[in-house]
């Protein structure tokens, strides 16, 4: 009853694997460039934009269930293409598919955006990505679509560093004030996404922190929890630059909230605020 974890060697999916290990389930990975670093792990390289590569490690590991935590960016032949390689691959096998989406695939038009709505994006990340939604829904009907935020953690994500940078000088930039999400703990999420490749719940997911925050508010948090006066952090509004994009993207995670068991805290409550 192995789960395969996409995409083992990035920020979410170390934190796949260390839950997995933890609990003692069977699992493999799966790295572009090089493995990471979890003792009793098989790691197989894979090329989404490759059918024989898809092919080749789901036959190797041969799972019941496979969670697609890889990025791909705008990478249309990974994140796209990739993703309906992958649905067609695993609703051949009969393979569990639990496939990790974003809150990039909305325009930020509607105030909120529950698990009903249809993606209409604005950029080519979120096009990429509702398009390999739409091969996980059409061709694997019994796995799962979570759509999820800015993913945060233990000091080591992006948006995080970016606050230390931006704090200290090392980098030039500012945080929107008018640039609002809604951030999930990794931890959390790597949890709902475990419950959800081992349970039979279909459908699309908002795995998301319930709080709406802007960018400049979040970096705020994060400052308060090491330390760092948050006036040194520079702002600025997204509205005034030419960065394309949707300035509010709002999960309405309620839906998703009725059907797990795992609690999904708000940047406030994560970042002690």
């Amino acid at each position: 009853m192995t789960t395969l974890i996409i995409g083992g060697s990035g920020f979410l999916g170390g934190e796949l694997l260390r839950q997995g290990s933890a609990a003692g389930l069977p699992q493999a990975a799966t790295h572009h460039s090089r493995p990471g670093r979890f003792p009793g792990v098989p790691w197989h390289r894979l090329d989404l934009r490759d059918d024989a590569s898809v092919e080749a490690v789901l036959d190797a590991v041969a799972p019941s269930a496979v969670i697609n935590a890889s990025s791909g960016d705008a990478d249309w032949a990974a994140t796209a293409e990739g993703g309906l390689r992958l649905a067609r691959a695993t609703a051949r096998r009969g393979v569990r598919l639990v496939h990790v989406s974003t809150d990039a695939v909305f325009s930020g038009h509607r105030e909120r955006y529950d698990e009903s709505c249809l993606p209409d994006p604005l950029t080519p990340y979120g096009a990429a990505k509702a398009a390999a939604e739409t091969a996980v829904r059409l061709l694997c009907p019994d796995g799962a679509v979570a759509r999820t935020s800015l993913i945060i953690g233990d000091g080591r994500s992006t948006h995080e560093r970016a606050v230390r940078d931006l704090a200290s000088g090392a980098r030039s930039g500012a945080l929107f004030t008018d640039d609002v999400r809604c951030p999930v703990h990794r931890t959390d999420l790597a949890a709902a996404l475990w419950e959800l490749a081992r349970s039979p719940l279909a459908g699309t997911f908002h795995l998301a922190g319930p709080d709406a925050v802007t960018r400049h508010e979040l970096g705020t948090l994060i400052a308060r929890r090491d330390g760092i006066d948050p006036a040194l952090l520079p702002r600025a509004r997204r509205a005034d630059t030419a960065l394309p994009g949707p300035l509010r993207v709002v999960l309405d995670g309620r839906a998703t909230r009725d059907r797990l068991r795992t609690r999904l805290r708000g940047a406030a409550e994560f970042l002690g605020g």
